[in-house]
């Protein structure tokens, strides 16, 4: 199957297309470097398959002399674990959603904050232009620096298992997982929400046995983790577009010669464009797959959402937490927010 014209049912339902344990078994011979990469997504996520042919790619080219192993689907631990392990250094690379390192470095939430991008092409002439630019700078200031351009985590949505979401007053009192991220946390909080930080790898159990009644995530997610078997609904608010990371540990980094260092970058620069059209396919298509599967779909109004966050404190806190400088490359891309 050609690259560029990855089929969307394998995205969906094609698990045999990254075959997990020869992922983590296969070696390649007299490798000069062994690194591991890292991810908390399912094998059948466009992550991990366009993460794997960038690692084929540069297996090939570098002549064997570097080996990247791909553990996905938080084998290596937690989000919050495995972003520990990249800063020591135990773990090489690791792809992760910019509101989960922001529990570290709080300025990568910048493009999370709500309601900032209405679409795509808004989305990517930020994060390929200016502010995707000052957030790898900061990022770059730690321990850690970015190995390649940004990768499409994707708006996120609400589901749930109990009542329908179709105006701010159905959030009052609405037990939701957010992950170990200040901004969703924050968010829903101020919309008068139950958030409630849950680890990914616990999702489903929390869902299944009612510790929270709903999650909120991008469509790829929900769909290929089987999200949709224990909630019913799923409210299309986009309230946060969310980016991955290709996070690298520094020290590792510059072990790399400077070529394999090129090599690695430009691979996953062109794994990270195509993952970007993967999401943007399964969006149109998951609509339908998933209300197949009983999930059914609502379109509420998102400036109403937009507004009744904008009567909070949500802005105002976080221009406060984040910073002069920090809020003047944000609001060049969104507009006045405060």
């Amino acid at each position: 199957m050609p690259e560029a014209s990855l089929s969307r049912r394998s995205l969906i339902a094609g698990a045999a297309a990254l075959p997990l344990f020869g992922i983590l078994t296969r070696r390649a011979s007299a490798a000069e470097f062994v690194y591991k990469l890292a991810t908390g997504q399912d094998p059948t996520h466009p992550v991990n398959i366009r993460a794997q042919q960038a690692i084929e790619r540069i297996r090939e080219a570098s002549g064997g002399r570097l080996e990247i192993r791909l553990f996905p689907a938080n084998q290596l631990g937690a989000d919050t674990d495995l972003l520990a392990q990249v800063r020591s250094g135990a773990v090489e690379f690791l792809n992760l959603s910019s509101s989960v390192l922001a529990t570290f470095l709080p300025v990568a939430s910048l493009p999370n904050l709500g309601f900032v991008f209405k679409d795509y092409p808004s989305v990517w002439a930020a994060m390929d232009g200016p502010l995707g630019a000052y957030v790898r700078e900061q990022i770059g200031r730690t321990p850690l620096l970015t190995v390649s351009k940004v990768w499409d985590n994707g708006f996120r949505h609400i589901t749930s298992s109990t009542r329908e979401i179709r105006t701010p007053d159905d959030i009052r009192g609405f037990k939701i997982r957010v992950p170990q991220a200040p901004m969703q946390t924050s968010l829903f909080r101020a919309l008068s929400a139950g958030a409630t930080p849950i680890n990914f790898n616990e999702l489903y159990s929390a869902l299944q046995t009612k510790v929270v009644e709903g999650q909120e995530n991008p469509l790829p997610i929900t769909a290929t983790t089987r999200l949709y078997e224990v909630q019913k609904s799923c409210s299309l608010t986009g309230h946060i577009w969310d980016a991955y990371w290709i996070l690298g540990n520094k020290r590792a980094w510059m072990r790399l010669p400077e070529d394999l260092r090129i090599l690695v970058s430009r691979e996953l620069d062109r794994s990270a464009d195509d993952e970007r059209a993967d999401i943007m396919a399964l969006n149109a298509d998951l609509r339908g797959m998933l209300a197949a599967k009983g999930l059914g779909f609502i379109d509420p109004d998102r400036e109403v959402f937009r507004d009744a966050l904008g009567r909070t404190s949500f802005y105002r806190d976080w221009k406060a937490k984040l910073g002069d400088e920090a809020w003047a490359h944000l609001e060049s891309v969104s507009g006045k927010l405060v």
